[in-house]
């Protein structure tokens, strides 16, 4: 039960993180559209760092639990708190180059959630837990 709750969440961290990297890419594109549709609170910065934050906590939370009982690596953890420290910092390089800046910073973020899977998947002592 606790190995499939933890494969769940790393899928729903690699979704979060994939459709926020969407997101922020194409409201460029749909931002000019958004006032006829009604839809002004799209483009928010306080709910973008809100998902980046919880995105963050679900990574952690996840992570850990693969650590703790599988894996023992320390190296998905780096990957994904590099994710999200280059994802915060999305402003910094200014706005040409923000968009890359996010798929950078959601790269890692899905990176470190599919070498957590990868590490748990080729644990060999699992039969112990």
């Amino acid at each position: 039960m606790f190995e499939n709750i933890r494969h769940t969440l790393d899928k729903v961290g690699i979704a979060v993180t994939s459709l926020c990297a969407i997101h922020c890419i194409m409201l460029p594109v749909l931002l000019p559209v958004l006032p006829l549709l009604g839809l002004t609170s799209v483009h928010n910065h306080a709910l973008e760092r809100i998902v980046l934050l919880v995105t963050m906590v679900l990574g952690f939370i996840t992570i850990f639990a693969g650590f703790h009982r599988y894996h023992r690596k320390l190296y998905p953890f780096y990957s994904l708190f590099l994710g999200g420290f280059i994802y915060w910092q999305k402003d910094l390089l200014g706005h040409e180059y923000e968009h890359f800046v996010l798929i950078v910073g959601a790269a890692f973020v899905v990176f470190a959630h599919i070498l957590n899977i990868r590490l748990c998947n080729q644990c060999h002592s699992c039969e112990n837990h």
